[in-house]
């Protein structure tokens, strides 16, 4: 038969998580969702905003760039540069799964694509220049789902608009809500976001781009955490 092969659901995919936070310096807290009973890629749990990166990413204009640290901590020696879709991924993803907007006001200066109308309808051009790359992590094989994310973080002061107000969201995530940071552990969460969480909490009041990133690679043979420092990471092996 002809056609398109079929898409291959377990290879592994890049993608973007962002991490909102809000009141950093007094009661850090920050913006999270639960995923539904019937997903495919860990159901019912706690998760931030974020997906894959889509075809289109790579093309969307940015009015402004990941800053040139978090570039270099990106792009490791055997890395493509994806960072311009990944930045514009983690702005598509929190508008999608929240109605919330990272970017600067202006006008696109070509159609936005279909899954772009209702952010460019806002007034705004996404804009990644606030993000903060602070972790990277390679779902484990076997997984329904395989991802290559990379974590973002976020001041919640960067977005426009009413920062309680998700009523533009999908329904991708539901029980959208702010949680403090002490209360995180309550609910149900994925391994690596927890581990995720304990890099957001000792950096909740640091402002600076980290000098260092850390990333958690799984393949069949082991489980390692590197730390991505410009491109000569240093590799530990993970503790079981």
């Amino acid at each position: 038969m002809s056609g398109s092969p079929p898409i291959d659901k377990t290879a592994i995919r890049h993608a973007s998580t962002l991490i909102v936070l809000r009141d950093r310096h007094t009661a850090p807290r920050i913006l999270m969702g639960q995923r539904g009973a019937k997903a495919a890629f860990m159901p019912n749990k706690f998760v931030f905003p974020g997906g894959a990166v889509d075809a289109a990413d790579p093309d969307i204009p940015l009015a402004g760039k990941i800053n040139p640290r978090c570039h270099t901590h990106l792009t490791q020696k055997t890395d493509v540069d994806r960072t311009h879709a990944l930045g514009v991924a983690a702005i598509r993803e929190l508008w999608e799964e929240t109605g919330l907007i990272l970017g600067t006001k202006g006008i696109w200066n070509n159609t936005p694509p279909a899954d772009w109308t209702g952010y460019a309808a806002t007034g705004h051009v996404p804009d990644a220049s606030a993000l903060q790359f602070v972790f990277r992590a390679i779902t484990p094989p076997g997984r329904p789902r395989r991802f290559d994310a990379r974590f973002f973080l976020i001041d919640a002061e960067a977005l426009h608009g009413d920062i309680d107000d998700f009523s533009n969201a999908s329904d991708e995530l539901s029980h959208l809500q702010w949680i403090a940071l002490e209360d995180v552990r309550k609910f149900d969460l994925p391994f690596i976001t927890e581990v995720v969480l304990a890099e957001v909490a000792g950096r909740s009041s640091k402002e600076a781009t980290p000098d260092s990133v850390p990333m958690f690679l799984n393949t069949e043979e082991e489980s390692l955490f590197l730390r991505l420092a410009g491109n000569s990471p240093l590799e530990h092996a993970l503790k079981p």
